[in-house]
């Protein structure tokens, strides 16, 4: 047996979500412009979020409602214990009553007293008996409907829940295949700028209402790290200048701190690329993007969203790769690692 118990708040935000995504135009733009497809994998990023958000708010109110509904099993197995246990007593005092005469009329009763006392006596056992008979009877069948009552309750339950999470995990699917498709499309936009040597021009995003307490984020919000500074290997003339980042395709990219930024450029190994001077003399570089979101000479802020990430460029799959440099040319290289926990951001946490 499965069960739920109702939750009216959750349930209602739950469908006012699906109401909400499932409005939102998240098809290629009308307009045909070239450059929509980096704000549509933006938006689909942020409705992918909001999907995953309440799918994974249904599956942890799924776990409250089987847990509730064993919880009920074991009082419904209660219940049934007792229904047998009451058919059982009434079994008893039907044996009881035949062996006693119970069943005498009153009239057969009077002829074989041998007393009043003890006529009054033999009625007032059959009156008992009468009586326990009835509320045996009466609780067993209250019992019974309770019980079918409860199932009735638990079944209708469970099946609102399974509805409601598998039309989530349909939502999420759809958003997630939308933003596949989006993610590539931007990426062959990207390669056509790559192959061409010019940029397309900024992409404006939405930016997020994310404000940072502190004054250097990491590049990405979630990633995996992977080639790091120093790395040798086959795909760099001599070691690796940066650290890596394995991010999806238009994966948003932030800007570490705040500064200027003093290149975009979309042609040789580093494909699509944005470097910002920061105060203190340094500088980051991001490169393989599918997309920028800043012009040369624009102020950004920390955690601003400068670009997506691709795989442009000399690259082997989708990823970020990061630079700190004391110049904005190559061969000036730091760790990015250290660079960044000195100012209180630690990579791999996030």
């Amino acid at each position: 047996m499965r069960s739920s118990r109702r939750h009216p708040l959750l349930v209602l935000a739950l469908l006012c979500a699906l109401a909400v995504l499932a409005a939102r135009p998240t098809d290629a733009a009308e307009d045909g412009s070239d450059t929509s497809a980096g704000a549509q994998v933006a938006r689909l990023y942020a409705d992918a979020a909001v999907a995953t958000r309440q799918y994974e708010a249904g599956r942890r109110e799924a776990e409250v409602q089987r847990a509730e509904a064993q919880r009920l099993e074991g009082l419904l197995e209660r219940e049934r214990q007792k229904i047998t246990v009451l058919r059982e007593d009434l079994g008893r005092i039907a044996r009881a009553q035949y062996r006693t005469s119970g069943g005498l009329p009153l009239a057969a009763h009077m002829v074989l007293a041998d007393s009043p006392e003890e006529l009054m006596r033999g009625q007032h056992a059959v009156w008992q008996a009468d009586l326990a008979v009835h509320n045996a009877v009466s609780k067993s069948r209250r019992a019974e409907a309770r019980l079918a009552a409860d199932e009735a309750k638990a079944a209708a339950a469970w099946q609102v829940l399974e509805k409601r999470t598998s039309e989530l995990a349909a939502l999420k699917k759809d958003i997630e295949q939308k933003l596949e498709r989006a993610r590539w499309q931007l990426q062959g936009q990207a390669d056509a700028s790559v192959a061409a040597g010019a940029c397309r021009g900024a992409v404006r995003l939405d930016q997020p209402e994310t404000r940072f307490t502190g004054k250097w984020v990491a590049p990405v919000e979630t990633y995996e790290l992977s080639a790091g500074f120093g790395s040798g290997g086959s795909r760099w003339a001599n070691r690796h200048t940066g650290q890596d980042f394995a991010v999806p395709i238009g994966t948003p990219v932030r800007s570490v701190g705040k500064g200027r930024v003093v290149r975009v450029s979309c042609g040789g190994p580093f494909g699509i690329e944005t470097v910002i001077e920061h105060p203190g003399g340094y500088y980051t570089q991001y490169a393989h993007l599918a997309s920028v979101a800043v012009d040369q000479g624009e102020r950004v802020s920390p955690g601003q969203w400068i670009g997506q990430a691709g795989t442009t460029g000399n690259s082997t799959g989708p990823h970020l790769h990061f630079e700190v440099r004391v110049t904005k040319e190559m061969g000036s290289a730091l760790d990015p690692q250290p660079w960044l926990a000195e100012r209180g951001v630690r990579l791999g946490q996030g």
